[in-house]
């Protein structure tokens, strides 16, 4: 009698017993699987964040497959997360339904993402970069500036990348988001007031 796998959970994912899942509505991409970290299981983590709360408070992390390169699985997996923590310069986390180098190895390439809603509280003065893209920005004035598409990390600060409409062309401006410029962020409204000129 021949066996039949899940289309799910192809030859090189036999040994997991991932469960598949619907990604949530407000999931969030905070990054990937880099490889497998050991013989027991664990894999290494490459965060979107240089502060990945996210990864290290979550304990259910939702996989897709990486969009390019060789594809172990399809659809969505639920990864049920024993613990996850910094080792030297890299992230690294182990599951309980991966128990050994081989289901690691399969897992490579995977984008992971994390509901929103189960993001550790930020504090009164700090934002998650996902919570301020989308945002109007306007100025003391009331003028708007346009909308941020991105935000870049220079270092010293982070930059709040705004996209407006100029001449019928989409352009680019560039606030630092910091306390001398940014007079505050409704999350409610969804606006940015800030204290910068359209010439700047």
């Amino acid at each position: 009698m021949r066996s039949v796998r899940s289309p799910l959970i192809p030859k090189a994912m036999a040994t997991l017993a991932l469960e598949s899942a619907e990604l949530p509505s407000d999931a969030v991409e905070v990054g990937r699987i880099a490889d497998a970290w050991g013989i027991k299981g664990w894999f290494k983590v490459l965060p979107y964040s240089a502060h990945p709360e996210a990864l290290f408070s979550s304990k259910r992390w939702f996989l897709q497959p990486t969009e390019v390169g060789t594809k172990t699985f399809t659809g969505t997996l639920k990864l049920a997360i024993k613990e996850a923590r910094e080792h030297s310069d890299s992230l690294v986390a182990c599951a309980h339904d991966v128990a050994d180098r081989s289901g690691a190895e399969a897992l490579r390439g995977a984008r992971i993402f994390i509901a929103r809603s189960n993001f550790p509280t930020a504090a009164s003065d700090e934002y998650y970069w996902v919570d301020l893209i989308g945002l109007n920005v306007v100025n003391r004035q009331g003028l708007a500036l346009g909308v941020v598409r991105e935000l870049l990390s220079t270092g010293p600060q982070t930059v709040l990348v705004i996209e407006y409409l100029q001449d019928g062309k989409l352009q680019d401006r560039m606030i630092p988001f910091v306390a001398v410029y940014v007079d505050d962020v409704d999350l409610a409204s969804r606006e940015i007031r800030v204290d910068w000129q359209t010439d700047y």
